[in-house]
């Protein structure tokens, strides 16, 4: 009794953000009025305040621990670097340019499927979803308000695909975890995941091009300023051939301020006040990012993961249950993280071990793992990728979420495979 109690006190954290985000906003009437911020500060100084730790610096000392995680600082940086270039590259008009170029060549009717398919394509070449969603952002929401299309809508077609190559491709690192975690072959794992994905892509697009159909737009004038498209160019290509993004980012920058200096469409000065800009638009995403990872550093320390995963894998029962459980393992492990990759790490063994006990095939157990950590990766308004594409297209996270058709499908499609094949062997 006392350990259960410890345990719903070391996540509670977690329900008061909730709380505070979500009766808020119901009470304002509108999702939007609450900064996620605001809830996340609350949530982190009743974390603070209920950790059993004497002393309030050494409270303070787990809390900033988490908040300056390396991984947590990396993130960081990216954001700094991505407002940055994403700022450089509108004041040079790469965004109109670009935007001009897609809607010459995608028709109207195939716009939302051709983005999704794009994003798909870039996300499995580079591995990373938030590469991709740095490179197609920022055009997806110039589209966006050139044609009068819905923002939210157009910023989660990017989301969405940016996580089919987060989940699928070998040099993801949410594959290299899942595939070390569980002893398989990536190519193995590849094949397990086929049948969870192909279903969940087929829907999601046939969705895409019912929408699409109503759509009808073009740019009034085209201009060939095809120069203005290589820093979209650059980024996208360099990211392909797998360049680390805080180099990419910085080679973006400076050649945003070539470009400009040499069309005259920047000054020194000018240029100087769009990276500025660019780093102070990202400033609410740093600020959440510094809370939640301080705040689930609190939930660590506590033991919130250790009651999660014990308490799941006493109730392991048959290979549909025990699947399940890997399931949620993982996904209760990426609320508690915001890192589908960390969650990867901190529930692999214990999957493996599920795995095992119940004959289930090591891919087929590589393939839950991995797929239910970026399903609920795409649908939390604090993990890396919304916030991301949050601050690029200055719109709240909270607007993603209910576009966002793509995660939602290869949960549910996932789930089905498990209800419906559940054989110890994929």
């Amino acid at each position: 009794m006392e350990n259960k109690l410890k345990g719903v006190l070391a996540l509670s954290p977690i329900v008061v953000f909730l709380a505070v985000y979500l009766v808020s906003s119901l009470v304002a009437g509108d999702f939007y009025k609450i900064p996620v911020s605001a809830a996340f500060l609350v949530a982190s100084i009743y974390a603070v305040a209920v950790t059993p730790v004497r002393g309030i610096e050494e409270r303070m000392k787990i809390f900033s621990s988490g908040a300056a995680n390396p991984n947590v600082l990396m993130m960081i940086w990216i954001f700094v670097l991505a407002g940055a270039f994403a700022a450089g590259a509108r004041e040079i008009g790469a965004i109109d340019a670009t935007v001009n170029l897609a809607l010459s060549i995608i028709p109207g009717r195939f716009l939302f499927a051709g983005f999704f398919f794009t994003a798909c394509f870039i996300s499995f070449s580079i591995g990373t979803s938030v590469g991709t969603i740095v490179a197609l952002v920022p055009i997806a929401s110039g589209i966006a308000a050139e044609t009068g299309l819905d923002l939210p809508h157009m910023t989660a077609v990017i989301v969405g695909g940016a996580f089919f190559g987060d989940n699928l491709s070998f040099i993801s690192d949410t594959t290299i975890a899942a595939t070390r975690a569980l002893g398989c072959q990536m190519r193995d794992k590849f094949k397990a995941n086929l049948s969870i994905v192909i279903p969940a892509v087929i829907v999601v697009a046939g969705i895409y091009v019912f929408q699409g159909y109503s759509v009808d737009v073009a740019p009034e004038h085209i201009h060939a300023q095809w120069y203005k498209l290589l820093p979209y160019l650059t980024v996208i290509a360099l990211a392909i051939l797998g360049v680390n993004v805080n180099l990419i980012l910085a080679i973006g920058i400076v050649e945003n301020a070539v470009i400009g200096f040499c069309t005259g469409g920047l000054s020194w000065v000018s240029f100087l006040g769009s990276v500025g800009a660019g780093i102070a638009g990202m400033g609410d995403l740093i600020i959440v990012t510094m809370l939640a990872g301080g705040m689930l550093a609190m939930i660590r320390h506590c033991g919130g993961m250790d009651y999660v995963i014990s308490g799941l894998t006493r109730h392991a029962h048959g290979v549909r249950g025990a699947q399940f459980s890997i399931a949620a393992l993982v996904s209760i492990a990426n609320l508690c993280t915001a890192n589908n990759t960390i969650a990867i790490i901190t529930t692999g063994e214990m999957a493996r071990d599920i795995a095992n006990r119940f004959g289930i095939d090591p891919k087929r157990a590589a393939s839950i793992l991995d797929t239910f950590s970026c399903m609920v990766q795409g649908l939390i308004p604090y993990g890396a990728q919304l916030l991301m594409a949050s601050g690029l297209a200055g719109i709240s996270a909270v607007a993603i979420i209910p576009n966002l058709y793509y995660p939602m499908a290869l949960g549910i499609s996932a789930a089905a495979v498990i209800v419906l094949f559940p054989s110890r062997t994929t």
